[in-house]
């Protein structure tokens, strides 16, 4: 259960479309909506362009095709559904980024070869403990065809190979500044409060025209009236509206964060918020608006003025697989009775692990033992520290499949000073990496030609 999360990925410089190859595109484009127009040929609606990207198309049943996929595994996973024209739009923008580039790293040269992907797909297999056949079998009945996962998984790695080069190799944190960060999370004399929030957020480049940031943050306004109001649903405004890049799975929540690897307005404007409270002013960061939710407040994880401390959680969990004859709502209900036997009867959960847990820890009755920030996967930990000692989780969906998870208990560890500076250097970098690769994007999806020939609610 213990992992490595996966390195950040970046881009950069600019792209340039030939001015005839562009020619060329869009008088296909006007030329086989001008015939269906004209009735002179019919053209079926899958096949139909629905954004230019440079020197290519991304097509309707292309779009329709990600969507469906997306549907799927948000319905599998219980998750609300944005509206669809909203869900669409938000699918088209994200594959025209990755259409850019893909674009940029082949201009650039970079390549990844068919070894690389088969190792990357059989590591995949490993890591859900099955054969690649297994694997390959899974998706399948998860309605993800194999092609499709295997090119997905090539241009990950392409991606991942390009962001390395082009943005995360360049960013440093210097002394000064992990010097800074630390006192910044130890404070005044006193340790600071992790943070639980929600977000929506309005991307606002100052490279927009005035007129053109009035409208967003009028949009921002508006949606900020309908959050504020009582009895309403802050998780669906955000897979709505927000333009984050994992609203639509997320719903805006960041879990609980330090508040040194938080925007330093969002902390700003949670200091006069009660938990479950929306700020009632929209908060200004560096080129975007955010609409910010407290949810709650705990004590830090890793603080202290003299000894530094790190809060470790002694963990249990059962852990199911899907795919296969093993459906998401099937394991998600057989974990369910299982909790519900525990709480009856004052049952074994080691008992109950090492009957039905798929993991490797089953042997030891799902006992993780004492687990670090950092050292499981998002998803888990988010729902662990949300646990009281002793308490038993609802089901937990991970890459894994589905946990049901029992804190036993909870300890202060101590850190020693090159592990603290260690910890605050990898936040740091992270935080950067990921500011520099959000400008950076911009900058290469500003310089490229973009034009969406049919929107999802219809207009074009």
């Amino acid at each position: 259960m213990k992992t490595v999360k996966p390195v950040c990925w970046r881009l950069s410089t600019a792209l340039v479309v030939p001015l005839l190859a562009l020619t060329a595109l869009l008088c296909t484009v006007q030329s086989a909506r001008a015939q269906a127009l004209d009735g002179g040929t019919s053209v079926d609606p899958v096949d139909r362009v629905a954004a230019v990207v440079n020197n290519g198309v991304i097509t309707q049943r292309e779009l329709d095709d990600r969507t469906a996929l997306i549907q799927n595994r948000l319905k599998q996973q219980n998750s609300a559904l944005p509206p669809e024209a909203d869900l669409k739009r938000q699918v088209l923008d994200q594959m025209v980024l990755e259409r850019i580039q893909i674009e940029k790293a082949q201009d650039d040269g970079i390549t990844v070869d068919d070894a690389m992907v088969q190792r990357t797909l059989e590591r995949l297999a490993a890591t859900n403990h099955m054969t690649l056949d297994q694997y390959r079998d899974r998706l399948t009945a998860e309605g993800v065809p194999w092609s499709t996962f295997q090119r997905d998984a090539r241009n990950e790695l392409l991606l991942s190979r390009l962001r390395e080069r082009e943005v995360d190799s360049k960013v440093q944190v210097s002394d000064t500044e992990v010097v800074a960060y630390l006192a910044s999370q130890r404070g005044p004399g006193a340790p600071q409060n992790d943070l639980h929030v929600q977000l929506i957020e309005f991307k606002a480049p100052a490279s927009l025209a005035q007129g053109e940031l009035d409208a967003i943050q009028a949009k921002a306004q508006s949606v900020l009236q309908q959050a504020s109001a009582s009895g309403a649903n802050f998780g669906k405004l955000a897979q709505q509206y927000s333009q984050a890049d994992d609203a639509a799975k997320t719903s805006g929540d960041l879990g609980f964060k330090s508040p040194g690897s938080l925007p330093d307005e969002v902390v700003a404007a949670t200091s006069s918020l009660r938990p479950g409270q929306v700020d009632t002013e929209i908060v200004k960061g560096d080129g975007v608006l955010y609409i910010v939710k407290l949810v709650d407040r705990r004590p830090a994880q890793s603080s202290g003025a003299d000894a530094p401390k790190m809060v470790q959680t002694h963990v249990q969990h059962i852990l199911l697989r899907v795919g296969g004859s093993m459906s998401e709502p099937a394991a998600r209900q057989q974990l369910l009775d299982i909790k519900q036997k525990l709480l009856a009867h004052n049952g074994d959960f080691a008992t109950y692990a090492r009957t039905y847990s798929q993991d490797g820890s089953a042997q030891q009755g799902g006992d993780l033992g004492w687990i670090s920030p950092g050292e499981t996967v998002p998803d888990f930990e988010r729902a662990m520290n949300n646990l009281k000692v002793d308490e038993i989780s609802d089901p937990v969906r991970t890459e894994y499949g589905y946990h049901l998870i029992q804190v036993l208990g909870r300890r202060d560890a101590d850190v020693n000073v090159q592990k603290q500076q260690d910890l605050a250097r990898q936040a740091l970098g992270q935080r950067k990496a990921e500011q520099a690769y959000s400008d950076w994007l911009r900058e290469l999806r500003d310089s490229s030609y973009v034009h969406y020939e049919t929107m999802p609610n219809g207009a074009n």
